[in-house]
């Protein structure tokens, strides 16, 4: 048997699924709970990389690969060929290649500072050439091709995969995430842009947050009495969860299914039913405990409402972006496709009235995880790599940086005021008609919802899904001057850190949980200003002890 291996290396996380490339059958698929790196964006694993080293996040990323495969349990010697997906920052750390010059989006200032922009076409190399790949020396490797800066692979693959190439009409595909990536069509004209909306779509930096899996509460919908928590089950099937009371601890009527946390996908439909009930005026909750409850154990707070608007008023501003860009209004956009775990699972109508779909959309498409779907699409058939590579040359002449955008700027500082600050709709409005931005008009109401997939991965394998709870290596922390005093494990806001059992350190940090240098927190709140986050080797079993 000749195995295939396919990765889509997310923000988020990692998927992976083996294929058998003589019956062309999915074996297995695999996905890990977080991605490696501390950070909970792509700017943050990119601060990283270039502050602890690209060779330390290279091996993080790499071990995570490593342990991802042997999780998929197929004999190694059958391993023929491998294929990534992703953004660009997450495929060079893989490659282990310059990744400065994606950090600054000045020419000027990476002139400045020696950067020279490393070829990010497509490329097959032997496994050997990837510094840490536990596979053997011969197995072909597949890279594929970046349009430009932070639009990559991942990008290429939604246009592909969603259908957007062959569409006549004006139509716009993003790909929901922590970096979410859009293109619009205008005729032959294509327009590319990406956003880091931050985690809260993935279900992270919300308090009972989590990734898709099994517990996860992906929508939520009202009935007579109460609202019905909508749960993926062991398959990641939507299946039905407890009957709550939203504004209490008390559940009305058991579900089939536990509750364990809440994704992405139901943050936007508890924020949409909280709002159609009065129950949120933002960014406040008018409950009795400023909470809205989904049983017993998981509720939503005031601070989720403002990580979630951070998103949401990052991708909406990214759409008023390209429109602008465009010269065309939003409600020319009639077409609209969702990519991505968060783009599958999330209540499509319910998204649009929140502001995640142009709001004149009136066909909105639901087409599934794209990325490991043409990283599957290349280790099948390599030539895709170049019809990739075609594509990506042709589309670097119309791509939109948002960073150095003053139409962009203006529209999330608008989102900003509105979800954090609550701003009122006529005056958002008004500074919008004053900016000379899109008008961003009301909704519609009865939009068609096309859903070509129940889940963001179809086929999940004979051996079905396995995941990765705790991706990488514990790194062992000894700072000299620590009182053990435990302040920074209990400030730390993601619980990445811990006393070490080990006599030769003093706390274990899992990097997979740590928010990294955006935080901070655990340095800041050290009453003995002894821990420096810039000391930590971020090697598996190495104590700092300078």
């Amino acid at each position: 048997m000749k195995i295939g291996i396919a990765l889509d290396l997310g923000t988020s996380g990692f998927r992976g699924q083996a294929v058998d490339l003589e019956k062309r059958e999915i074996l297995a698929t695999v996905l890990t709970a977080r991605h490696p790196l501390p950070g909970a964006n792509v700017m943050d694993h990119l601060t990283f990389a270039i502050e602890v080293g690209l060779d330390k996040a290279h091996s993080i990323i790499i071990d995570t690969v490593n342990q991802l495969i042997d999780r998929l349990g197929v004999p190694r010697e059958n391993i023929v060929r491998l294929a990534v997906c992703g953004n660009p920052i997450q495929l060079s750390l893989f490659e282990e290649i310059e990744i400065r010059d994606l950090a600054y989006a000045g020419e000027r200032k990476k002139k400045a500072l020696g950067i020279v922009p490393p070829n990010r076409d497509a490329k097959v190399l032997p496994a050997d050439k990837v510094r840490g790949l536990a596979l053997a020396p011969n197995v072909d490797v597949f890279i594929p091709a970046a349009v430009k800066h932070e639009i990559g692979a991942d990008a290429l693959a939604m246009m592909v995969k969603s259908g957007l190439l062959e569409k006549e009409e004006i139509a716009l595909v993003t790909d929901y995430g922590t970096n979410a990536e859009m293109a619009l069509k205008i005729g032959d004209r294509i327009i590319t842009g990406s956003c880091a909306a931050g985690p809260a779509l993935e279900g992270q930096h919300i308090e009972f947050g989590m990734l898709a899996a099994p517990g996860a509460i992906h929508d939520l919908t009202e009935e007579k009495v109460g609202y019905r928590c909508l749960v993926l089950d062991s398959e990641l099937n939507s299946t039905s969860g407890d009957l709550v009371d939203i504004t209490s601890e008390r559940v009305i009527e058991e579900g089939t299914a536990p509750i364990k946390g809440i994704t992405g996908t139901g943050v936007i439909a508890i924020l949409y039913e909280a709002m159609a009930a009065n129950l949120i005026r933002l960014p406040r909750i008018k409950t009795p405990d400023s909470r809205l409850h989904l049983g017993p154990r998981v509720s939503f707070s005031e601070h989720d409402i403002v990580e979630a608007g951070k998103a949401i008023g990052a991708i909406r501003a990214g759409f008023v972006t390209l429109a602008s860009e465009a010269g065309i209004e939003l409600s020319d956009i009639k077409t609209a496709y969702m990519a991505g775990a968060s783009g599958t699972y999330v209540n499509a109508a319910k998204a649009l009235q929140i502001g995640l779909v142009p709001p004149g959309a009136e066909k909105i498409y639901q087409v599934g995880n794209t990325s490991l779907a043409m990283a599957r699409d290349i280790v099948l058939g390599p030539e895709r790599l170049w019809e990739l590579q075609a594509l990506a040359r042709k589309l670097r002449a119309n791509h939109c940086m948002f960073a150095e955008s003053k139409v962009f700027e203006k529209a999330y500082l608008l989102e900003l005021s509105l979800w954090g600050e609550g701003m009122p709709w006529e005056q958002y409005r008004r500074f919008s008609k004053f900016y000379n931005l899109p008008e961003l008009i009301k909704p519609v109401q009865n939009a068609k919802i096309i859903k070509l997939y129940e889940r963001d991965i179809p086929d999940l394998g004979y051996k079905g899904v396995a995941y990765i709870d705790s991706v990488g290596y514990p790194c062992c922390i000894n700072f000299p001057g620590c009182t053990k005093c435990g302040t920074c494990i209990e400030k730390c806001p993601e619980k990445a850190l811990s006393f070490s059992e080990d006599t030769d350190s003093v706390l274990v940090l899992r990097p997979d949980r740590c928010n990294g240098t955006a935080c901070k927190r655990c340095e800041q709140n050290c009453p003995e200003k002894v821990f420096k986050f810039s000391m930590i080797s971020f090697e598996a079993g190495k104590p700092v002890d300078n």
